[in-house]
């Protein structure tokens, strides 16, 4: 008999259980008291491994459904790590970020081919609708449209991990206080790349709609720093 892979056989008693669960979206777990008759754990050691469970996203435990398993996503781990990483040492930020900017480059073409032509007349409408916010009598900063502009040009990518990576760091980006931007003209530089960007995917440019992007991307270094203290609370 084969034995088990070691990440396998690292995972908890509950984690196996939980894994070998059929894939069909959130269901209900048994009691605790059940899972413990059945797995031969005591009720103590399972609380643990719950907990475990409900950190990473595997589980939600509420008092009138119980425990319910749900679909597997790679960013309440990811979150989890970067709130400690970078309460540690702030730039580990800076480190992930970088994670991030090849992640978004490795797969922009690739997503950007899979946008339909409505999918791309959204991705106008969220960069009018920044613009609009920035130039408008009553100015105001365009917080949810810069995560909603990059997320929406990877919608179609079907990894839960480049979906885990790219949505914690927008996750991160909010935390770390980077949505209040030095002044109007580097706002306004921003969505003016987000522009070209969604021009030159409508127009199946993608080479050159990968170059506006990395350009954009480098921005970011212009910004100050976050400190430890500011991510993650």
């Amino acid at each position: 008999m084969e034995s088990e892979p070691s990440s396998f056989a690292n995972l908890s008693e509950f984690l196996k259980y939980l894994a070998a669960l059929p894939e069909d979206g959130s269901q209900r777990v048994p009691t605790l008291a059940d899972l413990s008759h059945d797995l031969g754990i005591s009720t103590a050691t399972l609380r643990e491994q719950l907990e475990v469970a409900r950190m990473m996203g595997i589980v939600e435990v509420r008092p009138k459904t119980g425990i319910r398993k749900l679909d597997y996503s790679f960013r309440p781990a990811v979150a989890t790590s970067l709130a400690y990483a970078i309460s540690q040492n702030a730039t580990n930020f800076n480190h992930f970020s970088d994670l991030r900017k090849h992640v978004e480059a490795a797969y922009f073409i690739e997503a950007a081919q899979m946008l339909t032509g409505p999918e791309i007349s959204a991705l106008q409408q969220v960069v009018e609708r920044a613009q609009d916010k920035i130039m408008g009598n009553a100015f105001q900063l365009p917080k949810s449209e810069h995560r909603e502009f990059h997320l929406m040009v990877y919608q179609h990518i079907d990894n839960p991990f480049v979906t885990g990576i790219l949505e914690s760091y927008w996750d991160l980006y909010r935390a770390s206080g980077l949505e209040m931007y030095p002044d109007i003209n580097y706002l306004q530089r921003i969505w003016h790349y987000h522009a070209r960007i969604a021009d030159l995917i409508k127009s199946r440019d993608y080479a050159q709609g990968l170059n506006v992007l990395l350009e954009h991307m480098e921005l970011i270094k212009q910004r100050e720093k976050p400190s430890p203290r500011q991510s993650f609370e």
